[in-house]
């Protein structure tokens, strides 16, 4: 079985979008995307610096339209789909729950809300790597942060306040290398309950359909047959953590032999390798990548 996984906040970088604009279609699409998100996506995607795309009302709606325009490209229907936090949108949208446009919507007023919510207090993320995993939990638990991303392959991503890291970063847990993420707020956490109750009064009248394709949640790694359901794990999510763990065990248990991340690609890729031995993964990182996505999708869809 072949899975598409969509990446989460922090995995774009400057410029990443350039290569794209090239494959006929792309622009067209992220011009159109542009009126639906009220930002101009292919300038943010080619020419702004970091600080300009590292704006959460940015960052994902440009995260999600790179992923759905990369996909359109490809033009194929994979057996399973998977997002990381924001890349729950675009896999939504992969799976036929939402239209690219409703996914766009949402994740418009995700970021205009969870940007808000960020601006309240002084809040950010830091990567944790290795160290004994109990050891970890306990050490955040301590300083009262909270896990936001469990992602599996010895990565926890802990989230709270700057002064909470600060101290987590005087006292990190044995063994463990700590990597501060370029994001602007504790995502996934209480910190975004204001976003949580404005998506919430949006979701109702989203028009939502039932996946047509294996579709997982970030709430547990379960495959979600419901639509609406899957809209309500989407919102609920925005101040929980994301088990990506979770989601590779999952993926594990389905038989998952190949993973193709979308752009701006690399992060998932790279947690598969260390955690999933034996299944093969493709990082689609440009246009060049597309015929060897073609490839192992032909190899793994017999």
């Amino acid at each position: 079985m072949i899975l598409l996984a969509s990446p989460g906040q922090g995995a774009q970088s400057p410029g990443f979008l350039q290569p794209w604009l090239e494959v006929p279609g792309v622009a067209d699409r992220l011009t159109w995307w542009s009126a639906v998100t009220g930002l101009d996506l292919v300038r943010y995607g080619t020419e702004a610096d970091a600080e300009e795309i590292r704006d959460t009302a940015v960052a994902q709606p440009l995260l999600v339209s790179a992923a759905l325009a990369a996909a359109a490209a490809l033009d194929v229907t994979p057996g399973a789909v998977a997002g990381h936090s924001v890349g729950e949108l675009a896999a939504a949208a992969l799976a036929g729950v939402l239209t690219p446009e409703a996914a766009l919507v949402l994740v418009r007023e995700r970021g205009r809300a969870m940007a808000e919510a960020a601006a309240v207090t002084e809040t950010g993320m830091t990567a944790v790597l290795g160290g004994d995993p109990d050891e970890v939990l306990t050490a955040i638990d301590k300083h009262g942060l909270t896990p936001a991303n469990i992602n599996g392959a010895g990565q926890v991503v802990a989230a709270g306040t700057m002064r909470q890291l600060a101290e987590f970063a005087d006292e990190p847990p044995a063994k463990a290398r700590l990597r501060p993420l370029s994001v602007a707020g504790a995502f996934h956490t209480v910190h975004m309950a204001p976003a949580v109750d404005r998506l919430q009064a949006l979701a109702p009248g989203m028009p939502v359909a039932d996946p047509a394709v294996t579709l997982l949640s970030n709430r547990d790694g379960a495959v979600v047959t419901d639509g609406r359901e899957y809209v309500r794990r989407l919102v609920e999510q925005v101040s929980a953590p994301v088990r990506w763990d979770s989601c590779m065990a999952t993926m594990r248990e389905l038989g998952v032999t190949a993973i193709i991340e979308l752009p701006p690609a690399g992060t998932l890729v790279g947690l598969a390798r260390r955690e999933l031995k034996g299944v093969e993964t493709l990082a689609l990182k440009t246009p060049e990548d597309l015929d060897k996505a073609r490839e192992l999708i032909k190899a793994h869809s017999a």
